[in-house]
């Protein structure tokens, strides 16, 4: 039994075109015109991969795919969402300073002075989402025009998110003048109250950004005997 070359090629090319839509069909419709490229075959030429195109017709539904406008709204509505949240958590907040009260006054004389140590409790509160770190706290007191003691803290803890820490501030005031010597020493007044201003400068940093943080408050204290009953501030 002898066998047809033709008809052997052609049951193979009409099994290679099921297999393979022709060119320019998109949806295995058989009529149309043989790939140039691979030549019925459906496999391009083996050393020609860079030197090759394909060729898409425009009627194709791989460039039509659905829902286009959606995905790419929900993508950017995403975006939009995502960033806002980022500037929402990220914003920079106030870091707020606030003396509370007074926790103690100690007072001793020396022959040309009044010695006073007072002790303060103040408040920070951080209202970022982000801890605070304390930098360097300054606090001096101004007894009249004149200032009569500083204080400088470099050892801070650091404020948590969202919270209000309190710290206990000493400073030592040293009072000079005779007149105000005078009057602490005396012991015909009873009550012997000073007005003491205190000027506070806090230098913080968070999210790489320093800033710097001030108050100005007075308070009233005894210079003529020790006191260790908190009394409130007065801002």
């Amino acid at each position: 039994m002898t066998h047809d070359p033709d008809l052997k090629s052609g049951m193979e090319k009409e099994k290679v075109l099921k297999q393979f839509p022709p060119y320019g069909s998109i949806n295995g419709n058989v009529e149309g015109d043989i790939c140039p490229t691979c030549r019925g075959t459906g496999r391009i030429p083996r050393g020609q991969e860079d030197q090759l195109v394909a060729v898409i017709p425009c009627n194709d539904v791989r460039l039509k795919p659905r829902h286009t406008k959606l995905y790419v709204c929900i993508s950017m509505a995403a975006c939009v969402l995502f960033c806002c949240l980022i500037l929402f958590f990220l914003f920079p907040r106030s870091v707020s300073l606030s003396p509370v009260s007074v926790l103690s006054v100690m007072v001793y004389y020396t022959s040309e002075s009044v010695e006073i140590g007072v002790t303060n409790l103040i408040n920070i509160t951080n209202e970022n989402f982000v801890p605070v770190q304390i930098v360097e706290f300054d606090i001096q007191g101004l007894v009249g025009k004149a200032i009569s003691g500083k204080n400088k803290i470099s050892n801070m803890t650091a404020i948590q998110s969202r919270s209000q820490k309190s710290y206990t501030v000493q400073m030592q005031l040293s009072i000079m003048d005779k007149g105000l010597n005078n009057y602490c020493k005396s012991s015909s007044i009873k009550i012997r109250t000073l007005f003491l201003e205190l000027q506070m400068t806090m230098n913080i940093s968070y999210l790489s950004h320093s800033e710097q943080v001030s108050l100005d408050t007075y308070e009233f204290i005894d210079c003529g005997s020790n006191s260790t009953i908190p009394h409130p501030v007065t801002q």
